[in-house]
Order: structure tokens, then sequence, then C-alpha cells
């Protein structure tokens, strides 16, 4: 009888000081966290430490601090969930500017790390020859001047964005539209390309595409990998859209998903092509 009552004041006795320790832990003392590394954030709290360390780089232009708080992050991917939050960003109505932010300091990102990667050639230097000078050829009037993503880019995010400035007081002029069918894509798709009147791509362009009872808005410099000059919309079936140039320009109307057939009659949607430059 005594032992019975002794394991039982001994599991009453546990029972009790785990709960008082839990009330303590939790409520009384609870612990607080300090100087931990940005690492351990959870993935809503990285979001923000994204978004502020971008803020903050468009303000500073310190792209070497920049790369180094993001460090921090031990993201395998650094100017890619850039890219990635910027677009989700605006998907959730979360601020423009931020979403804006956020994709030229990806863009920024990936031209420095092209830069790093482009070989470079030495020429010896000649008596005759006291100043440098310029191969580069001039591209021919009228031609058609496509990106190519894997080549770097010959204008930085932030100097296209310093040339943007503001960017309500350019216009732009619409030079191309061709709706092509590329099975690999796999959906409807509006892409836009967009220059300066010297041919250079424009990152933090503000598109606006509209619809029967709707309208979004879409940046380039969003996917770096494709162009500085370069962004995307993914367009539904059965519906009509219009494009335009947030700062002023020509206005594309009557895009709707193409139409296209495989060599063995299948269909899928097709994409369009819409180019602008500055006038």
């Amino acid at each position: 009888m005594n032992e019975r009552r002794g394991s039982l004041y001994l599991l009453t006795g546990l029972i009790l000081g785990l709960a008082i320790g839990l009330v303590y832990s939790l409520v009384i003392q609870p612990v607080q966290y300090t100087d931990l590394s940005p690492a351990l954030l959870s993935p809503a709290d990285k979001d923000q430490y994204r978004a502020l360390i971008a803020v903050a780089y468009q303000a500073n232009r310190d792209l070497v601090r920049a790369r180094a708080r993001l460090a921090l992050l031990k993201d395998e991917d650094t100017y890619g969930t850039l890219a990635a939050q910027a677009q989700r960003w605006l998907a959730e109505g979360k601020p423009v500017e931020e979403a804006r932010a956020l994709g030229l300091l990806a863009a920024d990102l990936a031209q420095a790390q092209a830069t790093l990667l482009a070989p470079t050639v030495s020429t010896p230097s000649s008596p005759t020859q006291n100043a440098p000078f310029s191969t580069s050829i001039p591209p021919t009037a009228g031609a058609t001047m496509l990106p190519n993503p894997d080549a770097p880019s010959t204008v930085t995010a932030t100097s296209a964005l310093q040339q943007l400035t503001p960017t309500r007081q350019i216009r732009f002029i619409l030079r191309k539209r061709e709706s092509i069918c590329d099975p690999a894509l796999g959906k409807g798709l509006i892409i836009v390309y967009v220059w300066d009147a010297q041919g250079n791509e424009l990152a933090g362009v503000e598109i606006l595409v509209s619809w029967e009872g709707g309208e979004d808005r879409f940046f380039t410099g969003l996917k770096p990998e494709a162009g500085l000059g370069y962004a995307d919309f993914t367009m539904q079936a059965d519906v009509v859209y219009s494009v335009r140039i947030a700062g002023g320009g020509e206005p594309v109307f009557n895009l709707s998903v193409p139409s296209c057939n495989t060599a063995s009659g299948e269909t899928f949607p097709g994409v369009w092509i819409l180019e602008f430059i500055q006038e």
C-alpha cells in the first residue's frame, strides 16, 4: 500500500513539475532568440529580409553589400530566388516598389555574374595606337535585335532604371507583333521585349495588360536569364487582351491565345511576341 502511494506521489510530482516548467518557459520567461543567422528565418521572414535588402540597394546602389547580405540566407540560386519573389510579390498584390526593387537587384546580380564569367582578351599595345577603339558594328537599320539569354547584356538594370526615370516621360512604339508556335513553351504567352533608342535592353519597365473585367501589370527584368528587357504574361483561353507600356506608347489590341497544330494534328497554344523601342 505504501509502495503504491509512493509511486503515485512520484508520478504526480513529475507531471506537476513538467506543467510548471512549461508555464514558466512559455509564459513567464519565454526564450528570446538574438543574433540568429538569417538562414534560420521562416520563409515569410526571409521574403521580408530580401525585400528590405532590395529596397536598400535601390537607394545606395551598393551591390557588394547587397550580395553579402543575401549570402547570409544561403539560397542556392540567389538571383533566381529574387526574381521569383518579385513575380510572386506582384501576383500577391504586395507593394509594386518592392517587387520592382527585387527584380532590378536580381538583374544586376545576374549581370555582375555574367561579367565575371565572360572571358577577357588582352590586345598588345602598338606604338601608333594612342587611344582605345571599338570594334563593335552598329545594328543594321530595321534589323531585329532579339536579346541573347546566353550572352551578357550591354546594360545593367541599374543604368536601365536611371534611363527610365521618370518612365512616364518616355514613349515607346511597337516595332514588331508576331505570333509563333513553339511546343516547348507549353502555354500561351505574351512575350514582350523593350529597348531604348540605342538598342539597349531596359529593365524595370512597367507593362499593363487588360481584358474585359480585369487588369494586371508585369515588369521587364524579372527574368534576367532571358534578358533585362524581357517580360512575359500567361494568357487564358478565350480571353482577349490589350497591352501597353505604362509610361506611354502605342497600345496593342486583340491578343488572344494563338491556336497551333503539330505535325500529327494535335493542337497547342501559341505565343505572341511584342517588341517595343523607345522613340
